[in-house]
């Protein structure tokens, strides 16, 4: 990694890895995205992680390097593809006037990308019965049934999701 912390060597190490590989990024992306405006929107997208980070790949790592961030972008897209259609048809069920307007709908997908993205960095089982008990309503007896653990187990798996949610609501900023 080539730091960026000057900042004439960090402009000429990004308009290198810009000029070099933002062609090849777009294409790679189009290929697997089978949208070419989707896939310019990635590629944009990754090269803001770079500056982001602050530091650019070695010459023979940039490829590598690009397509490690920009794989995780196409799986947070498709996540959030599938956290608005379930929105979408869950809205769907909705009398046409309890449905809320475009604007709403829009904050309301953000938020639920955000909670995901959050529940998300937690491990398997304490994301899996976070969910059961705030989704499905199951007891922490039932959870612990379905994932095989104690019920002291589910309790600290339910305190673990909480503790994550409290900091995020009070760390994040207004």
């Amino acid at each position: 990694m080539v730091s960026l912390k000057e900042p004439r060597s960090r402009q000429a190490a990004f308009d290198t890895l810009y000029s070099e590989h933002h062609g090849w990024l777009r294409r790679w992306l189009s290929v697997r995205l089978g949208c070419s405006h989707t896939a310019a929107d990635l590629a944009h997208d990754t090269y803001l992680r770079v500056l982001r980070r602050g530091a650019t790949p070695a010459p023979e790592q940039s490829r590598r390097y690009l397509t490690q961030i920009a794989k995780g972008l196409v799986i947070d897209l498709y996540r959030r593809r599938r956290i608005e259609a379930a929105y979408l048809e869950t809205l769907s069920l909705l009398p046409e006037l309890q449905a809320p307007s475009p604007e709403e709908r829009a904050l309301i997908v953000e938020a639920l990308v955000e909670i995901d993205a959050l529940l998300h960095q937690l491990p398997d089982k304490p994301r899996r019965a976070f969910l059961m008990c705030r989704l499905d309503g199951l007891s922490y007896r039932e959870i612990a049934e379905v994932l095989g653990v104690s019920v002291s187990s589910v309790e600290k798996y339910i305190a673990r999701a909480l503790l994550v949610c409290h900091r995020a609501m009070h760390e994040s900023p207004p």
